[in-house]
């Protein structure tokens, strides 16, 4: 344990809980308030404008084309409702077992802390969060909510992701998890997904449906599709006789990486460019995520992001 680590805090919180709340005074703190607050207060309609109340909600612009005075009408304000959507399949614990606490990186592990540096972020603001974990179908969906207690409770669940022994090589299909969140989330809210895609369909436009659903029913959707670049992408193996195991079924295929590498590499390309064009035509935030370059930095860049494309609309 790191010497500047209280263990008193070690003990009123996890481990996993105390490394988010350590993290976000970093990589958070100073961005221009939350890129998630105010989310949903949302356009909803004009209305005349009555002679004497307030002119803040005027639309300027639609008195210039029309000649006459309308008031934005906004839907309520609520606090954020955020439900974390993680892949706990086989595939995500490519490139290998990690110690919980220790530097190395698979992509469950990137997940999970990705995950708990939100929820930090998300009780800061008293928002209400939820988590689901899915590998073949939807194993665990808890509503959002924003008591301490259930938070919590949430943390208990990630950290326990990161126990070995609770990987069972189940298979992945987001497609049907996708859906069943759809169906199990009435209210509106933001849907973040940790996820490699590697779907054991394959079928991007199903993948888009399934997308399109979560939409449909008027979520916002962020995807952090997460790899291991240099391997998944890039496709870096030594070359010389290499035994291929799939993390989901256990079979094996003995290859030379150098007669696939163009091949896999071309494929690999093709599948994320046009996994990312779709989700852009769809209103899906898409995030490539390189585990190798760690949890914050990717994490810091897309809040900045998002913060600044917030300041623009206003």
């Amino acid at each position: 344990m790191p010497a500047s680590v209280d263990p008193s805090l070690l003990q009123r919180f996890g481990r996993l809980e105390f490394l988010a709340r350590q993290a976000v005074e970093g990589f958070i703190t100073g961005l221009h308030r939350s890129p998630f607050h105010g989310f949903s207060v949302e356009f909803a309609e004009h209305r005349l404008y009555n002679p004497g109340e307030s002119t803040r909600h005027i639309d300027w612009k639609l008195y210039g084309r029309t000649d006459k005075l309308f008031v934005k009408r906004y839907e309520e304000e609520t606090n954020l409702r955020c439900q974390l959507v993680v892949d706990c399949s086989g595939s995500m614990w490519y490139p290998g077992e990690v110690e919980p606490d220790g530097p190395g990186m698979n992509k469950l592990k990137y997940a999970v802390h990705s995950s708990a540096a939100l929820m930090e972020l998300f009780r800061r603001q008293r928002d209400a969060v939820g988590l689901s974990l899915f590998s073949e179908s939807l194993e665990t969906h808890i509503p959002a909510k924003a008591s301490n207690a259930h938070l919590r409770a949430i943390y208990q669940e990630l950290e326990s992701l990161l126990d070995e022994s609770n990987n069972r090589r189940q298979g992945t299909s987001a497609v049907n998890a996708l859906h069943q969140i759809a169906e199990a989330s009435p209210r509106r809210s933001l849907v973040v997904v940790f996820s490699d895609l590697l779907d054991r369909g394959g079928d991007v436009d199903e993948m888009m449906a399934a997308l399109q659903h979560l939409r449909h029913n008027k979520h916002e959707v962020v995807v952090f599709h997460v790899l291991d670049k240099a391997t998944e992408v890039d496709f870096e193996f030594e070359d010389r006789p290499t035994i291929f195991q799939d993390l989901e079924s256990g079979e094996e295929l003995r290859l030379h990486p150098s007669e696939v590498r163009e091949t896999y590499i071309d494929r690999m390309a093709s599948l994320r460019k046009e996994l990312e064009l779709r989700c852009a035509q769809y209103r899906v935030d898409w995030v490539d995520v390189d585990i190798a370059v760690g949890v914050y930095p990717v994490l810091s860049a897309y809040l900045a992001k998002r913060a600044k494309l917030r300041s623009s609309r206003f």
